[in-house]
């Protein structure tokens, strides 16, 4: 007999929480923003806009920002607070250029080892004055004001830096083109076209015309993170109990390559399509016991499934075979070096995984693996690894669960909830 899904709503998508909050201060009139992602990265951006006079509420699940537009944005008063949130240091960095004031960016410990200078390159060729106060990463000046349009090819494909170009042209009031080596994430450039943006898509190429007006004001409802759902479905394949169903899910393609990457191992996963919510096409995943085969993954999958590959590693240590990750040098500078990580992590628990100069390689197996994993602050190696702790035979212990707060705050209740385990200490 066929058992019924247990059904797991996970919490709003990351990335388009980011960008509503943002393009809701960008924008003219009242925006709408329900079930925007109620965790640490997404605070930071909020407090962010605060700094910069943008009154945006206590975040919960239906807000509403009364905005007026860039030009109505205030020189801030204290330093730009990025947490540990790359994603609103690097897009609140391309509003900043274009802002004729100056703004002093900085962030936590493991923030302030990232790289930005990938960031500040475009934006100083587009007239920026940037200071980067320690080496590469932050604390972090910008003197922004008037900008100059531009054509840029970025060397590695980050939605971060293309999203950070197109934001300093829209405030700026110029045209910019940015041209990737392959496709990243284009949430920015769907929510930009919705809002009245003059957007034009060529293959890896994405050109914004310049705007005389300010965005028109959004009203969305912010679908479930793909890349949260991703590790409820992982734990659905590996897992010989009920299946596992997430609704409402993003389903945008540049942010299902990791359920793809289950189906060629062998996976029972099943996508649904349903409504599209601001722009992004939504639908349901189901994953169900399967066995599972090892996987090859190459630099043309790899930015869609970017943040889902140290949970592939993980995945990998179930299927048969040796599972291979490359073209994935971008996990290097991720909130920790997810490449070595990974892999001493893997080794630590009894895995045999080794380290590739662009990626690593896992041995599958069936035998118990036990030890105590070092995070690093990283949420998504305490979930990976959270993951396989939740497997049966399995004695994982994560030095800092409370880490995952970043992405998703109530991760371990939902992984209790879905194992039928007691309480999330069972898990941690």
């Amino acid at each position: 007999m066929t058992r019924a899904p247990i059904e797991i709503r996970v919490p709003g998508d990351k990335s388009l929480s980011h960008r509503a909050l943002i393009f809701a201060a960008l924008a003219s009139g009242r925006s709408r923003i329900r079930d925007v992602l109620l965790s640490a990265d997404v605070h930071s951006t909020a407090g962010v806009l605060r700094a910069l006079g943008v009154s945006v509420p206590a975040l919960g699940g239906d807000i509403v920002i009364d905005a007026r537009g860039a030009r109505a944005l205030l020189a801030p008063h204290i330093d730009l607070d990025c947490g540990n949130s790359g994603t609103t240091t690097r897009l609140m960095a391309g509003v900043a250029a274009a802002c004729a004031f100056q703004s002093r960016f900085v962030g936590d410990a493991s923030l302030s080892k990232r790289p930005m200078r990938r960031v500040v390159r475009p934006l100083t060729a587009m007239g920026a004055r940037i200071e980067l106060e320690s080496g590469d990463g932050l604390p972090m000046v910008i003197h922004g004001g008037a900008l100059q349009s531009i054509r840029w090819t970025s060397e590695t494909a980050s939605a971060q830096i293309k999203s950070a170009i197109l934001l300093a042209g829209v405030v700026a009031g110029v045209e910019v083109e940015v041209t990737e080596p392959s496709r990243s994430r284009d949430h920015t450039e769907r929510m930009l076209r919705a809002l009245g943006a003059h957007v034009e898509i060529d293959g890896t190429r994405v050109r914004v015309a310049a705007m005389t007006g300010a965005l028109s004001p959004l009203d969305i409802r912010v679908p479930a993170d793909p890349s949260s759902a991703a590790f409820l479905i992982a734990l659905a394949v590996m897992l010989p109990s009920a299946p596992i169903s997430v609704p409402n899910v993003c389903l945008n393609p540049t942010r299902i390559g990791f359920f793809d990457a289950l189906r060629q191992m062998g996976a029972d996963v099943r996508i649904d399509e349903g409504a599209e919510q601001g722009g992004e096409p939504t639908g349901t995943i189901r994953g169900a016991h399967s066995e599972l085969a090892a996987v090859s993954v190459g630099e043309a999958q790899v930015p869609s499934m970017i943040d889902e590959l140290p949970l592939l590693a993980c995945v990998g240590t179930r299927a048969r075979g040796t599972t291979v990750i490359g073209g994935a040098e971008e996990l290097r500078v991720k909130e920790s070096d997810r490449i070595a990580t990974v892999v001493s992590n893997l080794r630590a628990i009894g895995a045999t995984a080794d380290e590739r100069p662009d990626g690593l390689t896992v041995e599958g197996s069936q035998g118990a693996l036990r030890g105590r994993v070092i995070t690093h602050g990283d949420h998504r190696i305490a979930m990976a690894f959270g993951i396989l702790g939740a497997l049966p035979g399995n004695e994982i212990e994560i030095d800092d669960p409370a880490c995952v707060a970043v992405s998703y705050p109530g991760f371990w209740d939902d992984l209790a909830r879905a194992t039928g385990a007691s309480s999330t200490r069972a898990l941690t």
